[in-house]
């Protein structure tokens, strides 16, 4: 305790040099713990379930004829499997202690007199079972609760959603809540902290796979169309080779005894068929749930971590050199203190004491820091995925900032400490206390900690410049669409119990009435959403072409409005578009892509017939061919497009996406359109309203987020170089002050004297710009599966990042220099 009593005084001595570290120590530890925070929680978290390591997602990868809804915030079709096929699995294996199946789906709940929109999961029978979970209040879905399709109407509420909207009544079990116009008894609730398997989707309601809430019945009875998730516990004893082995045995005989048999040479010709049959299962760790998430962030975070860390060593270096600047101006005080009996280990406990009183002051600043930067990098991301992200830091996190804290105490504060504890007394004394000691070798290694920081600095600025000019080249991107003025907003009438015939008439009066508003050009309206990874596809039969047996013979099918390419601004190149005639009445008609023509060899498409699956029957004739455009990403590949008209869709759209586009300011239709719908029904909510930029924007989140905390970390660090270079220059100047007054007056240029500081800096520069340039490199290769049309080694980039870091060095010089060509003799003979 005296020794932190004592430390405390000293540091109160020097409250600009303590302010200084403690500034840098939080916004180096801070930044690297806000970073783990976001790493942790979305790559390495389990699920709060028991046991998480035993579970196992599932997969079977190869060709599959039919139908699909592609969820890809839950995984790619590869992941997907039939009804029928669930239940073949579920009920005939051995090697699980439970199969499960789920499906996400947008709900809108009602409780009495309290809407909510958010989102629901249609789960099976052993859904809560596998995950080995408890009710926080009544009981969970079980198997009794689906015992055909369409039955057991109950739901299960998830902790958050009871306590925020219900106020956490214990007396809502067998109340009824409206889950998109059904009523369903509650019967529980999920534990807390429990909201679902798929990471960055936040379920409210849990209920019945069996229940028609989100898909048809047919679906459930269908072996060509895949919809479910699985995933499933490993039982006490089984690994998972084991289980794999086993359970493709099973699956390997449903597809060939069972489904295989179902298809003709049409629906799967040549090879495919064959590829089919020997489609195998697969099994991954499940202990994170299902999502793509953590396979597309893996990478940005583990860069953004090691970005943060070479701050936090920048920051650390700094440190360093302070504190060996500080203890450097106290080598009488050392001295005296050695020669009246003080041990090396106790002077370097005093001395470690001072360091560790201000890297706990700093670590602790760290947290506040840490918290602000994790809401603002919440701040970047899209509402749905920071809505999932916890913005307070969690135990894991708490403990890597005192790690990181308690490290930086070892490393950076014991070697100063070390270093200034060994002053030979007699040098010390003979010098009367006036100078530091250290002599070259402490020069050197200051000088050596200097490089150091201007070789990180150069690292950090190409990263910054590569994921800026990425960005530069996203924004560049022809979408084949003209977003500028054009608002985009869904409504999903079918949540609230609308039918088919209800549908049809609702969106035509909103889009009727929406282009009939003051400044509206054109409106168009789709089934599935553009630029948002969502997209339902299948394979596609076309007449004149003959597909070989390995032919990927995929398309994706979008249902659209008469008005969707005016709205959008596609261009129509031949043919003709669709209009208010193309109705259920009518003959059935599709538009085509450019990328559709080119892949099915289509040298004259207009008038040819095509059809949706592998079969002979060729319903839709194609009257016209438009350019381009994106549909799934914008960075993604163009895909082959089937437009059809939404009026001639038999089956009732759930969800309508507009598109409106302005001739006045987009804000103004933001504000009216909620108006507008709200006059037509006010029980039917407007979602997902924004200008179409905000959502190129939201969906390239990972590249903003890369390249505005890159550029940020990258701007600290090099002004955290730069004032480590001026500290080093600046000590040094004063060290040889003397030397610096004689060559003076004795005749030496002041410029000659500028140069010579600065000679210095350029070889520390150039030392630490080569070293940081090879780093960056091989960073560079790492980091070009996150860059968009340029190279992890772009020469532009690397002569951007020199040049910066050129100016800031020779700024960070200038002034010591300066200042050594200004030393008057008469100073340097009052310095000795």
């Amino acid at each position: 305790m005296p020794h932190v009593e004592y430390a405390v005084r000293q540091l109160l001595r020097r409250p600009a040099l303590s302010l200084t570290v403690i500034v840098m120590l939080a916004l180096g530890i801070g930044a690297t713990t806000a970073m783990f925070s976001l790493y942790h929680q979305i790559l390495v978290r389990p699920l709060p379930v028991p046991e998480p390591e035993r579970l196992v997602n599932l997969a079977s990868p190869g060709p599959k004829p039919g139908g699909s809804i592609r969820d890809l915030a839950i995984g790619d079709g590869d992941a997907q499997f039939s009804y029928p096929m669930f239940r073949d699995l579920e009920r005939e294996q051995t090697v699980f202690t439970g199969l499960a199946a789920y499906v996400d789906f947008l709900a809108n709940l009602s409780f009495g007199e309290r809407p909510f929109a958010g989102r629901g999961a249609l789960v099976s029978g052993r859904y809560f079972d596998v995950l080995d979970l408890q009710p926080a209040l009544g009981r969970l879905i079980g198997p009794q609760d689906e015992p055909r399709i369409g039955e057991s109407a109950v739901a299960v509420l998830s902790y958050d959603y009871w306590q925020t909207q219900l106020g956490g009544d214990p007396n809502v079990i067998g109340e009824t809540l409206t889950v998109n116009g059904q009523a369903l008894e509650i019967i529980g609730v999920a534990p807390a902290g429990f909201t679902g398997t798929t990471l960055g989707v936040r379920s409210q309601v849990f209920v019945p796979l069996t229940l028609t809430l989100m898909r048809p019945a047919p679906i459930h009875e269908s072996r060509q169309f895949y919809w479910l998730y699985l995933f499933a516990r490993l039982a006490p004893g089984v690994t998972p080779e084991r289980a794999n082995a086993e359970l493709g045995v099973l699956h390997s005989r449903i597809l060939n005894e069972v489904e295989a048999p179902m298809l003709s040479e049409a629906e799967l010709p040549g090879g495919m068929l064959e590829q089919f049959r020997q489609r195998r299962l697969t099994l991954s760790p499940g202990a994170r749930g299902k999502s793509p998430l953590p396979d597309r962030a893996a990478r940005p975070l583990e860069l953004l971590l090691g970005v943060t860390v070479l701050v936090l060593l920048i920051v650390c270096v700094n440190v360093a050199n302070l504190l060996l600047a500080r203890g450097a101006s106290r080598t009488g005080e050392i001295a005296i203190r050695a020669s009246l009996g003080a041990s090396r280990g106790r002077l370097v406990r005093q001395l470690l004491g001072e360091s560790f009183v201000l890297i706990a002051v700093g670590g602790v600043a760290s947290l506040l820091v840490a918290v602000l930067i994790v809401r603002l990098i919440t701040g970047l991301l899209p509402a749905g995925l920071a809505a999932v992200l916890d913005p307070q830091l969690s135990s894991a996190a708490l403990t890597f900032a005192a790690g990181a804290s308690l490290a930086t105490v070892v490393v950076f504060g014991l070697v100063p400490a070390w270093r200034v504890s060994g002053v030979d007394a007699a040098e010390a004394m003979k010098a009367h206390a006036s100078r530091a000691s250290g002599g070259r070798a402490a020069v050197r290694f200051r000088a050596t900690l200097t490089t150091a920081q201007i070789a990180f600095s150069m690292v950090l600025l190409v990263l910054a410049g590569l994921f800026s000019r990425s960005l530069v080249n996203v924004a560049r991107e022809d979408l084949g669409m003209n977003i500028d003025s054009l608002v985009t907003f869904s409504i999903t009438p079918r949540l609230n119990a609308y039918d088919a015939e209800r549908l049809a008439a609702l969106y035509d009066r909103v889009e009727e009435t929406l282009a009939a508003q003051p400044g509206v050009l054109a409106v168009g309206s789709a089934w599935l959403p553009l630029l948002s990874d969502f997209s339902i596809g299948g394979q596609m039969s076309v007449e004149g072409f003959e597909a070989a047996p390995d032919l990927d013979r995929a398309a994706t099918w979008q249902l659209i409005g008469s008005g969707y390419f005016d709205a959008l601004g596609i261009s129509l190149l031949a043919g003709r578009a669709f209009t208010d005639r193309d109705t259920a009445n009518s003959p059935p008609v599709a538009i085509v892509n450019e990328s559709f023509v080119r892949k099915f060899g289509l040298d004259d498409p207009l008038g040819k017939r095509l059809g949706f699956g592998t079969t002979t029957d060729l319903p839709f004739e194609i009257v016209g061919v438009v350019a381009d455009a994106k549909h799934d990403s914008v960075k993604g590949e163009i895909q082959p497009i089937v437009y059809a008209p939404r009026r001639q869709s038999a089956d009732a759209i759930e969800s309508m996406f507009y598109y409106v586009r302005a001739g006045v300011d987009p804000e103004a239709l933001l504000a009216a359109i909620p108006r507008v719908v709200a006059e037509i029904d006010p029980d039917v909510p407007v979602t997902n309203l924004r200008t179409m930029t905000d959502l190129v924007q939201e969906t390239v989140y990972i590249d903003r987020l890369l390249s505005v905390l890159s550029a940020a970390f990258a701007a600290l660090a090099t002004l955290l170089a730069a004032v480590g270079l001026h500290g080093v220059l600046a000590y040094n100047v004063t060290q040889r002050t003397r030397e610096l007054g004689l060559r003076l007056a004795l005749g030496a240029e002041p410029s000659r004297l500028r140069a010579m500081v600065l000679k210095q800096v350029g070889a520390m520069a150039v030392i630490g710009a080569a070293v940081g340039l090879v780093a960056a490199l091989g960073l560079g290769r790492f980091a070009e599966a996150l860059l968009f049309g340029l190279s992890g080694r772009d020469p532009l980039v690397i002569l951007a990042a020199a040049a910066v870091l050129a100016v800031v060095v020779w700024a960070a010089g200038y002034v010591p220099a300066r200042r050594a060509s200004r030393v008057a003799p008469m100073e340097a003979l009052r310095y000795e």
